[in-house]
């Protein structure tokens, strides 16, 4: 027998032999946004997230983006960014990402960037020279943790003419879409998103966890919400809003999450459809990897703007005692 015959026969009982499932699996084809290879670099390393979306991207290589460097950032008064900050720093090293001292030194190491500082106060402070390096930028929520500073970011993008994008993971729940596009509801009378609302002590109740539950309701809603009024009703936190259209959106906060409560659900004049499951990290980074290729968001800055008026809207509220606070108050 011939070394040829014995070398193809061997190849060939191996591969007889190996299950279909534990073959090496082609290259999954790169989508048509995915038109050249980029660089992330990463701001804030004291959040799940970050494990998280570097796992997801290390996963999609036909996405084109590769994480890179990362600046630890942190807020040392703020124990649930001081206490992970290390810890997940580490992680992601692990894998290959670098750890640089400074923002300029990131900057100058990358092509976009991932801003996922779990505290939202010094997010203004650090996309700042992001904005002026003109590098595209995914700001993980809370964008900010006052109206005034969401504002400022979005005004600070616009006169750099560097388009950023933020949103809660919620948004991009398998469901959410085809809830929008349900027209067997028939006409929309109300919408309630329910989430967990796990406030800290220098940050307003929604602005923090909360924002979960109100970008799932503006996914839904779109703009034009009017006015709210926000209750406690035993151990639950309800803001209850009235939209232009006359269609009424609830947002209930829960003490500690509840996997048999629906993100959202819909009324419409006949029937109604909820969500099914709790919302994973992958669609929001898919759609993060595409605004790093094509610089366009899929939340339109002006509905994140409103987004804060609600939730400083509905703190607003709950200081005057559960009064209704229109958002028109707090254009002037």
């Amino acid at each position: 027998m011939t070394r040829l015959r014995v070398a193809v026969l061997l190849i060939a009982g191996g591969l007889a032999g190996t299950p279909l499932s534990s073959a090496r699996q082609a290259p999954a084809e790169s989508p048509g946004w995915a038109t050249k290879p980029l660089r992330a670099g990463i701001i804030g390393t004291d959040t799940s997230h970050v494990p998280q979306f570097v796992k997801i991207f290390h996963a999609h290589p036909e996405w084109r983006v590769k994480i890179v460097a990362a600046f630890k950032g942190g807020s040392p008064d703020l124990p649930l960014s001081a206490n992970r900050l290390e810890g997940f720093a580490k992680t992601i090293q692990a894998d290959g990402v670098e750890l640089v001292d400074s923002i300029e030194t990131l900057l100058a190491k990358v092509d976009v960037v991932l801003l996922t500082s779990v505290d939202g106060r010094p997010h203004l402070a650090q996309v700042t020279p992001v904005f002026k390096a003109g590098k595209r930028v995914f700001i993980d929520k809370p964008l900010a943790a006052s109206l005034a500073d969401a504002r400022a970011i979005a005004a600070l993008s616009k006169q750099t003419r560097t388009p950023f994008f933020t949103a809660s993971s919620v948004r991009f729940h398998k469901d959410i879409s085809g809830l929008r596009e349900n027209t067997g509801l028939g006409r929309v009378k109300t919408v309630e998103a329910t989430y967990l609302l796990q406030p800290l002590e220098f940050h307003p109740d929604l602005f923090y966890y909360g924002i979960h539950g109100v970008e799932a309701l503006y996914a839904v809603m779109g703009t034009g919400c009017l006015n709210l009024s926000r209750r406690i009703d035993g151990d639950r936190d309800i803001t209850t809003c009235t939209w232009k259209d006359g269609r009424v959106g609830t947002f209930r906060g829960l003490p500690k999450a509840d996997s048999t409560q629906p993100v959202i659900r819909m009324t419409g004049d006949k029937g109604s459809a909820e969500t099914t499951g709790a919302a994973d990290s992958e669609g929001i980074v898919r759609a993060v990897a595409e605004f790093f290729h094509t610089g366009r968001s899929p939340v339109d800055v002006g509905q994140t703007i409103e987004v804060f008026e609600f939730m400083t809207a509905a703190q607003l509220s709950k200081e005057r005692g559960g009064a209704e606070v229109k958002l028109a108050e707090l254009r002037k």
